[in-house]
């Protein structure tokens, strides 16, 4: 014998180490056969009370409810729009599978799976002849073993859980076969098998025999051919290695194997798997979006997330919340109508580009349910300033969207007007307003019955004696800093509130009428909304119902409506909003009547024109324009010499420049909605029964109108008259004290000069002249010597 073929002593000792392992696990063998586990305790050196310890101690079931699914979320009419998901992964029933996928998984991971129980001896005793030569501990698992496997992973919370799961020990292997034999008692072979496609992970992102179908194929798992469950099942054995994406050749000659393996059990046959072994991989792959950035509608979906973590429904804390997004399977009903969404984001884009040093917005919502509809703003989602994107959601509240929000102008003067109309004055009720008006400190007071400090107004537009529809119309400043100080600044405040603005402690003063308090666009579309739905104010929402995995309700976003003021209030308002779009009105340089539809509108523009606001309602949809000057940061700037959407604007208006991009939008969506009409209102119902004008003649103008409005009227101050009363005080008002008058009318106060002037004196007689002679000297007649009597 060569030197080449006599082993030396180290190779015999090794040769004979194998042997007398093949020896033993062959004697281990039959006993594996009778009763497997003690046989296989032995080995690994658990006694049989550790055995017993170990199944006391087993958890009663593991759960599939736990493994991470995507969440989906859906328009209004059921088509989603966005995917929330840590892992890919949606769970199907076996039915839902092909056989040919399921055949092609149990050929090439577990050929006996449904002859054998946890544990394919068969295969155990192999991969323990291989171990036991090798020191490895691989192979030989069967597809309960390797779900059991999965689930621990999947259900490791901690550090050391995740370790304990992936070590490479045989206690490991120990406590997954103790955890398949439990599995096995309580689970059916085809449930075993469902819960495996399941949870597979099968690479490039995708976890779960859907998201692969849907990934590699854009297929259903039902559609599932012999060559993509080939390429599919042999993917599970090491996704990475065989990641068809990556490395073609590797997941081909692995898909070949698995043809092989198919043949090999009488599957299909040589020439079938020789056919398909030939053919390329024909992939067709889809790549499921993972949050909102790439999804029709960004910050809608961005919107929809944030309010769902606020829910308790669907978890005590954020991060329970945050977890059932992400891993719970959810199905989550919306309110997004994905035309309207569309056409918002068109009419934005057309108005303000991403880039433009301004913000565009829209928000649209359904008057009397407070759905919103759609969410479209100029800047898009994402991180590079360069091409204008953002992550902050200008078109909601700040919890929802990190923006500030921006002042709203003369929008807030329909809270003003709602709040006189709720104290029944009538519309037709006049104030003269000047150009400029200063309103000493005193004139107005908080909420706390603090006088707030002295406010000089003037007005933009037009002077005179006006009403409530012209005051409005026109959008008259020094008209509502009048009505507003009749009314109240704390009631006026109170009605903005019960509509859903939230205004600051700060802001309860005489400009707020005048909108200095910042919102966002959803706000003030869903306060608007009270007066489409006639009186009721419902909180915006973008979600109608939340189903678990199971397809269990887990939660429902009902209606938060409540009534705000009697529909007559809001019929008024409508009615004298709709003046805005007539000729005269700011709001008609959009065109006759606005739509082709019912619709009312208020212009605002904020103080150096760093916003523009356009709030256009029907009695279907209110939605909310605003145009606001922004740096690259999104802090304020004047809209005025910007240029915007391709125009410069010499001085920005709410009538000029947001108005038109409201236009763009409701123009064509006027033509999806019902068309109602507003409801006219009965004005003589503001009477409000008769009165009698008091006394004050004589009193200071201050405790003259303090009266006054007591008495339910609302006083004006005209011109100074000459009077006995002490200068200051008040001659007299028109109509004059003790007159009936209706409540709701003005009065006017007229103040004492403290003067009055004596009475002229008689003309002199005047003397002889030319063309004066005199009298004559016989006045009874006669000659000229006889005087007359």
């Amino acid at each position: 014998m060569s030197s080449r073929s006599l082993p030396d002593g180290s190779g015999i000792a090794r040769a004979g180490s194998k042997l007398l392992s093949m020896v033993g696990v062959s004697a281990l063998c039959g006993v594996l056969v009778a009763g497997l586990l003690l046989p296989i305790a032995s080995v690994l050196g658990i006694t049989t009370r550790n055995l017993a310890e170990g199944f006391q101690n087993l958890p009663l079931a593991l759960q599939e409810s736990a493994i991470p699914q995507r969440t989906t979320v859906l328009d209004r009419e059921g088509k989603p729009i966005a995917y929330f998901y840590k892992e890919n992964r949606t769970d199907v029933r076996l039915s839902q599978v092909s056989a040919i996928m399921r055949r092609s998984m149990v050929a090439i991971e577990d050929s006996r799976f449904y002859d054998h129980g946890a544990i394919d001896v068969k295969g155990t005793i192999r991969a323990l002849i291989n171990n036991l030569a090798n020191g490895a501990t691989q192979g030989g698992s069967s597809i309960t073993q390797q779900l059991i496997k999965m689930l621990l992973l999947e259900q490791a919370e901690t550090a050391a859980e995740r370790r304990e799961a992936t070590e490479q020990s045989f206690g490991r292997k120990w406590r997954e076969l103790q955890y398949a034999m439990a599995y096995e008692q309580t689970h059916t072979k085809n449930e075993i098998l469902r819960n495996y496609l399941n949870t597979a992970y099968f690479g490039d992102g995708a976890y779960g025999i859907d998201s692969a179908a849907h990934h590699y194929f854009s297929v259903d798992p039902s559609e599932l051919s012999l060559p993509q469950s080939s390429l599919l099942a042999g993917l599970v054995k090491n996704p990475t290695q065989y990641d068809p994406t990556d490395y073609p050749e590797e997941a081909t000659d692995r898909r070949n194997t698995v043809l092989g393996r198919m043949a090999e059990l009488g599957i299909i046959s040589d020439a079938r798997a020789r056919k398909v072994a030939g053919a390329p991989l024909a992939l067709d792959l889809t790549r499921t979006s993972n949050g909102c950035v790439s999804t029709i509608a960004s910050f809608f979906c961005d919107y929809v997330r944030r309010y769902l973590l606020e829910q308790e429904f669907l978890g005590g804390t954020r991060d329970e919340r945050l977890r059932q997004l992400e891993t719970g399977g959810l199905t989550i009903t919306t309110t997004l109508d994905r035309d309207m969404q569309r056409v918002s984001d068109a009419a934005v884009r057309e108005h303000v580009y991403a880039t433009d040093r301004a913000i565009g917005a829209l928000a649209l919502v359904e008057p009397g349910t407070g759905e919103v509809r759609a969410l479209a703003q100029s800047r898009p989602m994402g991180r590079d300033e360069n091409f204008g994107q953002t992550y902050l959601n200008y078109t909601v509240p700040r919890e929802f969207g990190d923006g500030r929000g921006f002042q709203a102008g003369s929008t807030f003067k329909a809270f003003v007007l709602a709040t006189a109309l709720r104290k029944g004055i009538s519309p037709k009720t006049t104030i003269t307003a000047p150009f400029s008006l200063t309103q000493p400190e005193g004139t107005y007071q908080n909420c706390d019955g603090l006088d707030t400090e002295e406010w000089k107004v003037e007005s933009s537009t037009s002077t005179g004696t006006m009403d409530m529809y012209r005051g409005t119309r026109e959008s008259v400043n020094t008209f509502y800093a009048q009505l507003e100080a009749f009314v109240g600044v704390c009631p006026s405040v109170t009605t903005a509130r019960a509509m859903g603005i939230e205004v600051p402690t700060a802001d309860e003063n005489g400009p707020f009428t005048l909108g200095a308090t910042s919102v966002s666009p959803l706000s003030m579309a869903a306060a608007y909304a009270t007066f489409g739905s006639r009186g009721i104010y419902c909180e915006p929402h973008p979600v109608t119902e939340v189903l678990n995995a199971q397809g269990a309700v887990v939660g429902t976003v009902a209606d938060d409506c409540k009534r705000v003021f009697r529909p007559l209030v809001a019929d008024t308002v409508n009615d004298i909003l709709r003046g805005v779009q007539e000729p005269g009105g700011f709001g008609y340089d959009i065109g006759d009547a606005g739509l082709e539809i019912d619709s009312a509108a208020k212009t605002g523009t904020i103080q150096n024109n760093a916003a523009v606001w356009y709030m256009g309602y029907t009695p279907d949809l209110v939605t909310a324009a605003m145009i606001a000057g922004a740096n690259e940061k999104g802090q304020p700037i004047t809209l005025n010499g910007q240029t915007v959407g391709g125009t410069l604007i010499a001085s920005a208006s709410g009538s000029g420049v947001a108005a038109p991009m409201w236009k763009s939008a409701m123009g064509t969506i006027q033509r999806w909605l019902p068309g109602n009409e507003f409801v006219e209102p009965d004005l003589d119902r503001f009477k409000g029964g008769d009165g009698t004008v008091p006394t004050v003649a004589g009193k200071s103008v201050d405790r003259a109108i303090e009266l006054l409005r007591k008495a339910g009227y609302f006083p004006q101050v005209g011109y100074s008259v000459s009077s006995n009363y002490s200068a200051g005080t008040v001659a007299y008002t028109s109509p004059g004290a003790g007159t009936e008058a209706a409540r709701g009318e003005t009065v006017y106060i007229y103040p004492s000069t403290g003067y009055i002037p004596p009475p002229p004196e008689p003309d002199p007689e005047p003397g002889p002249g030319p063309n004066n002679p005199g009298p004559p000297d016989n006045p009874g007649g006669g000659d000229g010597d006889n005087p007359g009597g």
